[in-house]
């Protein structure tokens, strides 16, 4: 773990007089205080000396470990997390996978802190909600890389319906996720809480920090583990293993990782279909497996049902984005359904049509006995 410069100083201080003197060669043709002129001895560093080459030493091994932007604290849990990616060999395994999918998208979450302003190190945050699975879909009915419920997405701008269900779009889920935690963080302060709140709701945090200290806003971090006993079971874990999740993706090797093959960047580029257009002929026009638009886009499919279940694109003109590797699309194949002229009512003989428009028509509510209970079905 990443440590300041003076712990990692009193650290060379107590262990040992060989270790200290180790350090100080280290820097020597660094710092140019200790100096040799032919054969002499070296002149005994003078005590400020020795301080300043310490510190110089301390320096250097701080510089030399991956750079943080959210505070590094330590903590027992952080411990606890990196030792069991470490050394369970199934959380081995899936903190592994966690690695290769951040390919896919870290360096456009990274962009968007960026823009922002806001810690790179948040990208660790969607590799504890959801190892970088586009589609992941919790028991709790979260789903998306960010872990959206319904109501908290559509109070930050996404589409979830039963066409659309943009939690699972990367990049708009993105905007929407450090939207949210940017709201969080100017309310109390504190990225960890906001991270905390994330996780549990804002108001809960909201709560216990006005219980605890009497107002929302953090003191500083820290404030997060002076009210750890206090959240949910979860939540108590959740900044301890976003931490966790940063050490050993900031250096995997000294993890013992192996070399990893990382998946490439998803680039798309968006087209427009005509609406109407059943999906299986969007799939065939870009050349692509049905399957493969599913998986690539927002789009959702039915619970059951084959491919003619599917529903047509937008009502108007959609927009899709495809991965640059398709094909390219054929438009000739785009073409929106013909429409479809009513069959007239059939007439029985002897019997004069109804003058009634069929929207005057309305079926009475069905009154049965369901479950003991009377009332419409």
């Amino acid at each position: 773990m990443r440590r300041s410069a003076r712990t990692i100083l009193n650290g060379i201080r107590t262990h040992g007089h060989s270790l200290a003197v180790a350090g100080l060669f280290g820097v020597v043709g660094v710092t140019g205080v200790a100096r040799m002129t032919g054969g002499d001895a070296p002149d005994a560093p003078t005590e400020a000396q020795a301080e300043a080459m310490e510190v110089a030493a301390a320096e250097a091994v701080a510089a030399a470990a991956p750079a943080w932007d959210l505070p590094n604290l330590d903590h027992s849990r952080v411990d606890y997390w990196v030792a069991r990616f470490d050394t369970v060999p199934d959380m081995r395994e899936k903190f592994e996978g966690f690695l290769v999918r951040s390919g896919w998208f870290h360096d456009m979450i990274s962009a968007k802190l960026a823009e922002r302003g806001m810690p790179q190190d948040l990208v660790y945050l969607a590799m504890i909600e959801s190892g970088f699975q586009p589609k992941a879909y919790s028991h709790a009915a979260a789903s998306g890389i960010w872990q959206f419920i319904s109501e908290t997405g559509r109070r930050y701008g996404l589409q979830i319906d039963g066409h659309v269900d943009e939690r699972n779009h990367p990049e708009k889920a993105t905007d929407a996720a450090l939207d949210y935690l940017e709201e969080l963080h100017e309310r109390f302060d504190s990225w960890y809480l906001a991270a905390a709140a994330y996780n549990s709701g804002e108001n809960r945090v909201g709560r216990i920090m006005r219980e605890q200290f009497g107002t929302e806003k953090a003191r500083s971090e820290a404030d997060y583990y002076r009210i750890w006993d206090r959240l949910p079971r979860e939540t108590r874990d959740y900044v301890p293993l976003m931490i966790a999740a940063a050490h050993i993706a900031k250096d995997p090797a000294a993890h013992g990782f192996p070399e990893l093959n990382f998946q490439q960047p998803l680039r798309f580029d968006v087209v427009s279909v005509p609406g109407g257009t059943p999906l299986p002929d969007v799939a065939r026009a870009a050349g692509v497996p049905l399957e493969d638009v599913l998986e690539e886009s927002d789009l959702e499919k039915p619970a059951a049902g084959g491919a003619e279940d599917l529903p047509a694109v937008g009502v108007d003109t959609e927009r899709l984005e495809f991965p640059r590797a398709a094909p390219t699309l054929h438009a000739d194949v785009l073409q929106p359904p013909a429409p479809v002229p009513a069959r007239q009512p059939r007439q029985v003989a002897g019997v004069a049509p109804l003058d009634v428009a069929p929207r005057q028509v309305h079926r009475k509510p069905h009154v049965g006995t369901r479950c003991g209970k009377l009332g419409p079905h």
